[in-house]
């Protein structure tokens, strides 16, 4: 009997833990809903801007940008746990990219489960990522403060910046390279270039600015939809292999059960026995 009180209770926390594993799996789905569209519209507007960018310099061809001589390269992870190896994969890319041995060595993670995996010293500059898409605002302005402070503290023309993401688009990890300005669509044929109200030069640093926050912006929402993804997809495979595994020890319950049942009809039939085998002895007289 004790056994199968054993065998009760395990059944009962997995019923508890599929539960909790059926609400994150629900969570994640919302998440990826709500997020189809922020990233559809974060997309417009960075291809709005990259084709603005590539019919500025077609005409402005020397305003482009040297190959970077420092670079910030920002890793985006998760700030949750249960996505699989979506922070290790990252890590993998890095490596086998070299961004590790960058000359410059200036990098930047967000995600305290990536940040806790990162093993270098002395250690990179750390940001909180996002747990939901309301959080993604908060992340960026936090990003832009850094970006800010290490564009400041370097030659705005010898410096880029790069991310490490998870791309949803793709479906795979994508090194973006930022800054300086490439992979740009190719420009509309135009007689005439285009009319500015201001100088060309304020003009790009103003584009720059406006590109960046873009397309961090659609970084980070891609990122969070592709943690979402996975998530969902870790949680599917999760509960079905908890479903296998209480099917299972169901089994084993019932045939605990059956084995305790058998052995108390055992133990009834023979006291029956005994019973009747006491009544059919005969008294002893007393005299």
């Amino acid at each position: 009997m004790s056994r199968r009180r054993e065998l009760s209770r395990r059944l009962a926390s997995l019923t508890d833990i599929a539960g909790i594993m059926s609400a994150m799996k629900g969570l994640a789905l919302m998440e990826i809903r709500v997020l189809q569209d922020f990233l559809a519209t974060q997309r417009r507007m960075v291809s709005s801007i990259e084709a603005s960018a590539s019919r500025f310099l077609a005409w402005n061809g020397e305003l482009a940008m040297t190959p970077p001589e420092s670079e910030l390269c920002i890793l985006v992870g998760s700030e949750q746990g249960f996505c699989g190896d979506f922070n290790e994969a990252i890590l993998k890319r890095r490596e086998s990219l070299g961004v590790a041995n960058q000359a410059t060595g200036n990098w930047l993670v967000i995600g305290h489960r990536l940040a806790s995996r990162v093993d270098s010293a002395p250690p990179p500059a750390q940001l909180p990522g996002a747990s939901v898409a309301d959080e993604v605002p908060t992340v960026l302005l936090r990003l832009t403060r850094e970006l800010s402070h290490f564009l400041t503290a370097n030659e705005p023309r010898g410096t880029g910046v790069s991310v490490l993401y998870h791309c949803d688009a793709a479906g795979d990890i994508r090194l973006r390279r930022l800054l300086p300005l490439r992979d740009l669509p190719p420009p509309a044929r135009r007689s005439y270039p285009p009319d500015f109200n201001l100088p060309a030069e304020e003009f790009l640093a103003g584009l720059i600015r406006h590109y960046l926050y873009a397309a961090l912006n659609e970084v980070l929402y891609s990122s969070l939809m592709a943690e979402n993804r996975q998530r969902h997809a870790h949680m599917d495979s999760a509960l079905s292999k908890l479903d296998e595994d209480r099917a299972r020890l169901r089994l084993v319950y019932n045939a605990q059960r059956q084995e305790d049942i058998t052995e108390e009809i055992e133990v009834i039939l023979l006291s029956a026995g005994m019973l009747e085998q006491e009544e059919a002895m005969p008294k002893r007289k007393t005299g």
